[in-house]
């Protein structure tokens, strides 16, 4: 016989997601980066390690609407990777302010 049908079906898993992995090490390396380099006080330090965390929140909070809302889901990913995309426009700021040279995006630096 089959089973029933589940009212809200499986759902979460995001530790197994690449990008819930990538995004999880961009907040490493970012908290990392910045409490090196950037002043602790500065807006700009807390703008990013923020970018970086929303990129990794969103990611597990879209995995576990999934479950009731295919919709919200959506809305979380597409909220994570502004997210993500906002920190990888504050890394180009801060090489272009300090004339450092952008390497190709494919890179393994």
């Amino acid at each position: 016989m089959n089973e029933p049908e589940k009212l809200i079906p499986p759902h979460g898993g995001y530790r197994k997601l690449k990008s819930f992995q990538v995004a999880q090490l961009a907040y490493d390396v970012t908290v990392r980066f910045c409490d090196r380099y950037i002043n602790p006080r500065s807006r700009t330090h807390d703008q990013m390690v923020q970018a970086a965390r929303s990129g990794v929140q969103n990611i597990a909070e879209g995995s576990q609407a999934s479950g009731t809302s295919k919709k919200m889901e959506l809305k979380l990913t597409n909220v994570a990777r502004a997210s993500l995309e906002e920190l990888r426009l504050d890394y180009e700021d801060y090489l272009r302010q300090r004339g450092l040279a952008r390497g190709p995006r494919n890179t393994p630096r």
